[in-house]
């Protein structure tokens, strides 16, 4: 079942809110292709009968798999896989539609209900189909590659089988599975619904008069004046301060109960559970780590000493990390600007991408406004198969803000291509999940640079992107390093703030250098990462996508013709390949640590051509 509240997420910030007239007319999303609203018929008639073919799904195949097996047609394996994908596509809508109807005002106590309530119903009906990928996985080897000769039904679904049955190792005893699936509505997901609520209701004091949300005051740490930086940060910093034991009371339950579940399934490491569901080797994340960490003195370190000379600074405070330069352009970017900005960059690649993209913003697919309560940051929602994605922004006009469409569009193009394979084989590892997006992140930049000619415009314009590739690599890592830390620390007993902020700390100054001043306060400042609360352990993805598309670009900067043609083969194959498959037609491969440095090298030279254009003025 797609967890509506686990979107492929945006680790972006949009900036501070400007006036809306500049912005143009933002478009809001329209749910009803997947219901009309909460009172649509059609929505409680859908969540009844998927506890009524959840239930009838149990009373015709529980018992019967390995029988099934043997046999072809409408009693045959196959045939039950078809049965079972449709219940999936149809819980996914409604739980699709429960998600995005709670984010777009997570202050709303009626809409927080309804999720709830939706939530609570489904995971009672998907109770009654638990039995069947325990039982999938206890036939033998031997006979379900017998079955996969005899049924092409069965065969259609060979990459879903094959991905099934990695779980084997970990899979528990079917009573225990059905008591840890109903037990996360009390566990894992309402200490996450909490986090999100909390953080929705807090106000900052960040100098600008009436408190802010979350959002606007993170956006302030983006502004010209040095002191309204600072002011932000001190209110954010007394905002997270005042809730740092709620905060530290979420991680570690979660933390433990992240454990208990790893430790019961046998897991060795406390990532490994992420590293299975993102069908990625231990070895190749841990390459990808040492190969960011070693970077560490040639990228973050060199470009903040820089950075500091040009804001006439010895060290930044953390608070001025991305503080834009003198020369960037403080101009308020309308949307239809930014649309055909990135419509523009896709179609220069290929227009069967922004034939797609067009449809997120003709078709009303894109929620973009800022709103009171509504969730922050931004997203790209899949669905279902059998309708389209959703996009969530807040937008508000900064180049930052373009290129956070550009990204998530990416992610939107990325699941329309995927959804052909069907509702079990569409969703593709995080990992690769990021590739698309930060692909169409890398060709609205070049679009843009290429049409800048001005010497400080493109110098602006590079370090921003040089900003954008460090927050998306090295804080990345430095964020999956302090989750290890944090993880690795509470089996041995629950941590104190203190404790949390000191290993916050430690990854901050291991990663920015010597350069960053880390002021008193900042150690609480590990409370607003959500990925930590809600996916533990996703930011490596980021770091792995940006890395991947690095590599991926320069094959394409350096191609014949056909790359389009395999990039998009590539995406649409969803998750019916293995990262190893999908990388060979460009010649890559991830499980080779060379690999890792020549995706680093790309952001290295981004910054030698800002030095280079330091000794040249």
């Amino acid at each position: 079942m797609r967890n509506a509240l686990q979107p492929a997420q945006s680790q972006q910030t949009p900036a501070a809110e400007p006036e809306s007239s500049a912005l143009g007319e933002l478009p809001e999303w329209d749910l009803s292709d997947l219901y009309s609203g909460p009172e649509d018929k059609a929505l409680t008639a859908d969540v009844a009968r998927s506890a009524d073919l959840a239930k009838a799904f149990q009373e015709r195949w529980a018992g019967t798999l390995a029988e099934a097996a043997e046999k072809t047609g409408d009693d045959g394996l196959g045939a039950a896989i078809e049965a079972y994908e449709a219940i999936e596509e149809l819980m996914g809508r409604i739980m699709s539609f429960a998600g995005l109807h709670y984010y777009g005002d997570t202050s709303d106590e009626a809409r927080g209900k309804l999720y709830g309530d939706l939530a609570s119903r489904i995971t009672d009906a998907s109770s009654h189909l638990l039995f069947f990928s325990l039982e999938m996985n206890r036939i033998d080897e031997t006979m379900m590659a017998e079955a996969m000769e005899r049924d092409d039904r069965l065969a259609h679904y060979r990459p879903w089988v094959e991905d099934l049955r990695k779980d084997r190792p970990f899979q528990l005893e079917d009573r225990l599975e059905q008591l840890f699936l109903e037990k996360s509505q009390t566990a894992a997901g309402a200490w996450s619904r909490l986090y999100d609520e909390t953080l929705t209701h807090m106000r900052f004091d960040a100098g600008q008069g009436e408190p802010l949300p979350l959002e606007p005051a993170l956006n302030l740490l983006m502004d010209g004046d040095p002191q309204v930086r600072a002011d932000a940060a001190a209110g954010l910093t007394g905002g997270f301060r005042a809730h740092i034991r709620t905060f530290t009371l979420i991680t570690n339950t979660l933390a433990k109960d992240l454990e208990i579940s790893q430790r019961w399934r046998g897991f060795e490491d406390i990532a490994d559970g992420r590293h299975l569901a993102n069908r990625v080797e231990k070895e190749v994340v841990d390459a990808l780590e040492e190969a960011v960490v070693n970077a560490y003195p040639r990228l973050s370190y060199r470009y903040y000493a820089m950075k500091a000379k040009w804001l006439g600074m010895d060290r930044l405070n953390h608070w001025d990390r991305n503080a834009p330069l003198p020369t960037a352009s403080r101009e308020i970017i309308g949307w239809e600007t930014a649309r055909q900005t990135v419509l523009d960059a896709y179609g220069g690649f290929d227009p069967r991408m922004a034939e797609i993209a067009s449809d997120f913003f003709d078709k009303n697919w894109i929620d973009a406004p800022s709103r009171a309560g509504k969730a922050s940051g931004a997203f790209s929602h899949p669905t279902v198969p059998s309708a389209h994605p959703y996009v969530l922004l807040n937008y508000q006009g900064r180049p930052r803000d373009v290129m956070v469409l550009a990204h998530e569009l990416g992610h939107g193009v990325h699941q329309v291509l995927a959804a052909r394979q069907g509702a079990l084989m569409a969703d593709t590892p995080l990992t690769l999940a990021e590739t698309a997006s930060v692909f169409g992140e890398m060709l609205t930049f070049r679009s843009l640079l290429d049409r800048t000619s001005d010497p400080a415009q493109r110098k602006a314009m590079l370090a921003g992107k040089v900003e954008d590739m460090i927050n998306t690599v090295i804080r990345q890592i430095t964020f999956y390093r302090f989750e290890r830390k944090v993880h690795t620390a509470r089996r041995e007993g629950e941590l104190t703030s203190d404790q949390i902020g000191r290993f916050w700390m430690e990854v901050q100054a291991e990663s920015l250098g010597p350069a960053v001043q880390l002021n008193e306060g900042y150690e609480a400042w590990w409370a607003y990462v959500k990925h930590f609360i809600a996916s533990p352990f996703y930011v490596y993805a980021y770091a792995f996508g940006d890395c991947l598309v690095n590599s991926l670009y320069a094959v394409y900067q350096n191609a014949s013709d056909g790359f389009a043609d395999r990039y998009l083969d590539m995406l649409a194959a969803g998750g019916t390949k293995h990262h190893s498959e999908l990388l060979a037609p460009f010649g890559l491969d991830a499980s080779d640590p060379a690999f890792w440095t020549k995706g680093l090298s790309m952001l290295e030279g981004l910054i030698d051509e800002l030095e280079a254009a330091d000794r040249e003025a």
